[in-house]
């Protein structure tokens, strides 16, 4: 009923005896599937309630943390993720420059504008930079793409926090030279040139990979994730 849009999040499952009479199931089967969907997060049921379970579409975050001990048990590295994301992003910036609504732009430029400045001496600018990385990604048009990069995202996070705290400190330099790629980002997709803002973006990438893994190219998930 949700896949084929009947029901969204945050809407409540029909009463068991209209679940009963579609599914054609058991009061006990029934119950059991429910049981079962709850377990998953992907119902929320609140006991003594009369409005029933209600619905929980589950987003990138259900399996990051899978994903996240699968890399460790794997003992990927870092570089792995990075050159991941590399793999990812830029192609995002062209979708979403080909594609993308002004409405969009003008998320992404709020939170260029009022998010990132506000943090950029705090332990909250791995945060919203990389919350900025991931809506490019989201905001592309590709679900799947924007599944991974949700997935990617808790551990990117980390390691930029790791980073700016026991490695490499932001200066305000560094962060101009951040913005300032960003702001060209935005320029370079509000004139709808996909190229330009796949090459913009892999460029982008490709340095701060450099400078994120310079002296520390063996660090491992793990080291992040603690």
């Amino acid at each position: 009923m949700v896949v084929e849009g009947q029901l969204k999040d945050g809407d409540f499952l029909p009463n068991e005896a209209e679940l009963m009479s579609h599914f054609g199931v058991s009061r006990p089967t029934l119950r059991e599937a429910v049981r079962v969907l709850e377990s998953e997060r992907l119902v929320e049921v609140r006991r003594g309630s009369r409005t029933g379970a209600r619905v929980r579409v589950p987003g990138p975050e259900i399996v990051a943390r899978p994903v996240g001990l699968l890399l460790e048990l794997s003992g990927a590295d870092i570089a792995d993720l990075l050159v991941a994301r590399s793999a990812i992003e830029p192609m995002a910036a062209r979708l979403l420059a080909e594609n993308g609504t002004e409405e969009q732009f003008a998320e992404l430029d709020r939170m260029l504008e009022e998010h990132i400045p506000s943090d950029w001496q705090s332990d909250r600018l791995a945060e919203t930079t990389g919350d900025f990385h991931r809506r490019v990604v989201e905001l592309s048009g590709n679900a799947t793409l924007g599944i991974i990069a949700g997935m990617l995202h808790e551990i990117t996070v980390r390691h930029h926090q790791f980073l700016f705290r026991e490695h490499r400190p932001v200066s305000k330099s560094d962060y101009d030279k951040l913005m300032r790629s960003y702001r060209k980002l935005m320029q370079i997709m509000r004139s709808g040139d996909g190229d330009a803002a796949e090459a913009h973006w892999r460029t982008h990438l490709d340095t701060a990979r450099a400078l994120m893994l310079q002296g520390l190219e063996s660090v491992k998930v793990r080291d992040v994730m603690g």
